[in-house]
């Protein structure tokens, strides 16, 4: 399992780099559980890391609105993030989903065909009405994105493994791996949780609370992005 750390700023960067992490995700959590954070934050975390890890950048927790989307992602494409990661929150249908995924993949494969597109559910999809993970890898695979993810649209403390079982995490790693895709979890990870991530093994998980020192409003200390990052391995 890669370790994906969240930081909102370059000091968080630095923090994230140093305790290990082997993917730096680009958010700004006051925007939501995806939010986007600024071009210029993308762009200084992009010049940190100096191409030692990948550089990731959420664009969102999104409606569907698949001309907004693939203009931010070309934003994120061009500012120097190596993931560019949707969340397909207002997203109703399979059919929106694909419309929305396919229009961000064409907007940042048209740049750089070398960047990857990561579409994200929702593990608490029932709560703010989205659609179901299990939807996400056919409709990735079909639409020319490369890593389907899970987290959670509402930060309340409530983690990924209170909304999908062990089974369901299973079903969703296996059908996006079938078909040639990564897979990332995420939501409000605990060091509770490792022994059920090592079961499930997915590709990438993704934390940020875990590493501020369980509050995601916090700031990350290397020291807990080194813990998790050994105990990981």
């Amino acid at each position: 399992m890669r370790l994906l750390v969240s930081p909102m700023n370059i000091e968080e960067a630095r923090a994230a780099l140093s305790g290990g992490a082997d993917i730096l995700d680009v958010k700004n959590p006051k925007e939501g559980s995806l939010g986007a954070n600024f071009p210029w934050s993308i762009k200084a975390v992009t010049e940190l890391v100096g191409g030692r890890v990948p550089v990731s950048a959420t664009i969102g927790d999104l409606d569907y609105k698949p001309g907004t989307a693939s203009l931010a992602a070309l934003g994120a494409a061009f500012s120097g993030a190596d993931y560019i990661k949707a969340g397909l929150l207002g997203v109703r249908s399979a059919e929106q989903a694909e419309d929305m995924v396919k229009n961000i993949v064409r907007a940042v494969k048209g740049y750089d065909r070398r960047k990857k597109v990561v579409a994200s559910a929702y593990s608490d999809y029932s709560r703010v009405g989205s659609i179901p993970p299990m939807l996400l890898p056919a409709v990735a695979e079909s639409s020319g994105a490369d890593v389907v993810m899970v987290d959670t649209a509402i930060k309340d403390g409530r983690s990924t493994f209170e909304f999908m079982s062990e089974q369901d995490l299973l079903e969703f790693i296996s059908a996006g791996q079938n078909l040639g895709l990564e897979v990332a979890i995420a939501g409000t990870i605990g060091f509770k949780d490792l022994d059920l991530l090592r079961r499930i093994d997915p590709d990438i998980i993704g934390v940020r609370g875990i590493v501020c020192g369980g509050d995601r409003k916090s700031s990350i200390k290397p020291e807990l992005v080194n813990e998790l990052k050994l105990a990981i391995s």
